[in-house]
């Protein structure tokens, strides 16, 4: 079989596969070339706010309608309640029944320094109120030169409905920003063609800076996670596609070049933009993508989800803290609290997990050093996780409201990887 070397997946394929090489190799050398996975997810991130400012206000402002901006928006939200409760449920009862922290050496794994999370963690104040007033931003020039996904997410609904209760007046608007989005999406095709390279350099740091070895000691737990979110995929998600109408695996063959991206990068965020415009190809209207997407980077994270609460029951039982049922019932209910507003950026999942001990200090929150050896390996699980459960989002939010119209080319394209399998 001949390989198509101009092709993107198998470029992202073969940055992966020597990066491996390289960071097991020359583990000096590899762990400096995180800066090549930096500077590609600066460049991603430089056009993210735009594209989601544009994309929502396109989304709304196209409907006209307001009954209909609120039915999405209600539809989206309860189903990312629901998904992502189910996902942290899950997490307890796998972490509960396989037990990977009784027994765990704690001197096994040296201790790192957690200090940055923990700071972190207290800058971000995860309470009910201030996570609400944190939507709000004082300034939407500043959230946008930010990258605040929440605050720029929350701008852009009533900049949307503004320009949805203007009609008429409001499509030169609407029109101008089409045409930038088109313009943003080029300049993601640009940033995308150096993906490869960026792949290469991240797995090339995370094997030289942690190497293999680190995954010997944590095996168990990471063994858990990967098979939890693996099951939770195909189980769950896969059960929510087919009473939809539509099959989990060709829509994970259709995103494959986003997963070997988010694989590589161990950051959801970095296929954002392409994602979108991969929906809307796939058949979801532009407006549903357009809410539904950016809103599903804050409040519908899968796989963040599994992998908080699966961490946190990990650490006490590291610990020989013996949780009640109560205790972690109550564990379950801080985090539905801090997994939201965890935007899918590299380590984001750390700092939340690190917010969510400090407000249940029933687990001491040292047992963070416990982790960071492997982090970084379970971050690629839990960032396709959740980048496949948005897309399933928006799938169905477009099937709810009859705006899923699979074009001539879709229905081929899956045909033909019904015929290859």
């Amino acid at each position: 079989m001949r390989i198509n070397f101009k092709n993107l997946t198998v470029r992202v394929i073969i940055g992966i596969i020597l990066g491996i090489i390289v960071g097991f190799l020359f583990p000096e050398f590899g762990a400096q070339l995180k800066v090549l996975a930096d500077v590609f997810i600066k460049l991603i991130k430089m056009v993210i706010a735009p594209i989601v400012f544009f994309t929502v206000v396109i989304g709304i402002g196209s409907m006209g309608d307001l009954k209909k901006v609120g039915r999405i928006g209600g539809k989206a939200l309860l189903y990312f309640e629901i998904v992502t409760t189910f996902a942290l449920a899950i997490g307890i009862v796998v972490v509960n029944l396989v037990k990977p922290g009784v027994g765990f050496n704690t001197s096994a794994v040296e201790g790192g320094d957690i200090s940055q999370y923990t700071q972190q963690a207290e800058a971000t104040n995860h309470g009910a109120i201030e996570f609400l007033v944190s939507i709000i931003p004082d300034n939407i020039v500043a959230a946008m030169a930010k990258g605040e996904l929440l605050p720029i997410l929350f701008f852009a609904v009533l900049f949307g409905l503004a320009t949805a209760a203007l009609g008429e007046k409001a499509k030169p608007v609407i029109h101008l920003f089409e045409r930038l989005t088109d313009i943003f999406f080029g300049v993601v095709n640009m940033v995308m063609k150096v993906s490869p390279i960026a792949a290469f350099g991240a797995m090339a740091y995370t094997i030289g800076k942690f190497g293999l070895g680190s995954l010997v000691a944590l095996g168990k737990l990471m063994a858990s996670v990967y098979i939890t979110m693996f099951l939770f995929i195909v189980v769950v998600l896969g059960a929510i596609a087919k009473y939809y109408r539509f099959n989990i695996f060709k829509f994970i063959a259709y995103i494959k070049e986003e997963i070997l991206l988010v694989l590589g990068t161990s950051s959801s965020e970095s296929a954002l933009p392409k994602m979108m415009e991969k929906l809307e190809k796939y058949g979801c209207s532009k407006s549903v993508v357009g809410l539904v997407v950016p809103t599903g980077y804050s409040f519908n994270l899968d796989g963040t989800s599994i992998y908080l609460s699966m961490a946190a029951i990990f650490i006490a039982q590291a610990y020989g803290i013996d949780l009640t049922i109560w205790q972690e019932l109550t564990l379950l209910g801080v985090l539905m609290l801090t997994s939201k507003g965890a935007a899918g950026v590299t380590g984001s999942g750390f700092i939340t997990l690190a917010a969510t001990l400090a407000a249940f200090p029933m687990i001491p929150i040292e047992g963070l050093a416990l982790l960071l050896g492997v982090d970084r390996f379970m971050s690629e699980a839990r960032a396709i996780t959740n980048l496949i459960g948005n897309g399933v989002a928006t799938v169905v939010v477009s099937k709810m409201e009859n705006e899923f119209h699979p074009s001539v080319e879709m229905k081929l394209q899956e045909t033909n990887i019904t015929v290859a399998k």
